[in-house]
């Protein structure tokens, strides 16, 4: 069996998404690849392989018991494998609550989990994982999603979909909508990762610490989030940007990510999902990649690279 999810960005509505917001959100040409096999012992050995092909995390867990039995993390720069194993056996888990027969078996399986984008990129890692094993469970996905971490779902959405999509929740419910996106100026349109890797549940945490009404700004951005869509020039796009840029800014009390670190950028700048890392939009020309080459930042990607459309 061979599960694939697509990565995902957040273009409007970061934070506010999670109040109703209308959001828009793309699908990425990168993502996760989940692979299924079948072997006789009642064990599930996991290996999760980066873009590379190296194995960064081993566990085996005893299906009968559904523990740890143990595990490998092959990473200096993070914690202990244990963590990932425990939230692994999580959502593993949560999958059998909402299908009891997941699991349910005498044998056991072996799951290869294999990224098409490096780790660091906060294209979601999670999120696809979650898709997939949901997939594999025969379960709702976003259900999965809410039983075992707190998030919008947008990027859930994102893994189910291979076009641009708006999303929001309504009543407790996620609402997807596929939508057509497709920017007469996408070659000016620039993805540049900050390598600043970004903790979403920590950025929602200090989001809903404020306990503010934002009815305002949820319609408003609602609205932008509409007209991104209908933009005809890139002038009337950048002006959008900057208008959403200081919406957030003000709810979240942080300096947009241009007037922090590149206030003598041409183009315009925008943060994508939990602000202050992971990957930020940016419009611009011919000029664009050197720019912030020469700032020290490398991996700078087309429109067209990275999304799916």
């Amino acid at each position: 069996m061979n599960y694939y999810s697509n990565g995902k960005l957040l273009l409007t509505g970061e934070y506010l998404v999670l109040d109703g917001a209308k959001s828009l959100a793309l699908p990425t040409k990168f993502g996760q690849d989940l692979i299924v096999d079948q072997i006789k012992e009642a064990q599930l050995i996991w290996g999760s392989f980066t873009d590379k092909g190296e194995c960064w995390f081993e566990a085996v867990f005893d299906l009968k018991k559904m523990r740890l039995v143990n595990c490998t993390f092959n990473s200096e720069k993070e914690g202990g494998g244990d963590i990932i194993a425990e939230t692994l056996l999580d959502i593993l888990r949560e999958a059998k609550k909402l299908n009891q027969n997941f699991l349910e078996v005498e044998h056991g399986f072996v799951v290869k989990t294999m990224l098409t984008f490096p780790r660091n990129w906060g294209l979601g890692t999670s999120s696809t994982l979650i898709n997939s094993i949901a997939s594999w469970a025969n379960v709702n996905a976003f259900d999965l999603l809410w039983n075992s971490f707190k998030g919008s779902g947008y990027d859930i959405a994102c893994a189910q979909n291979n076009t641009p999509i708006y999303y929001k929740i309504k009543a407790e419910k996620p609402v997807v909508e596929q939508i057509e996106f497709n920017p007469k100026f996408k070659e000016n349109l620039f993805f540049v990762h900050l390598n600043q890797k970004q903790d979403s549940k920590e950025g929602i945490a200090k989001f809903r610490e404020s306990n503010l009404n934002f009815d305002k700004e949820i319609k408003r951005i609602s609205q932008i989030s509409e007209e991104f869509v209908q933009s005809k020039n890139l002038q009337t796009f950048e002006n959008l940007i900057v208008e959403h840029e200081n919406i957030i800014s003000s709810i979240i009390k942080l300096t947009p990510v241009k007037e922090k670190l590149f206030p003598d950028y041409f183009g315009a700048i925008k943060s994508l999902g939990a602000w202050g890392g992971d990957f930020v939009l940016v419009t611009g020309n011919e000029k664009t990649p050197a720019y912030f080459k020469n700032k020290g930042y490398k991996t700078i990607l087309s429109y067209s690279e990275m999304i799916l459309s």
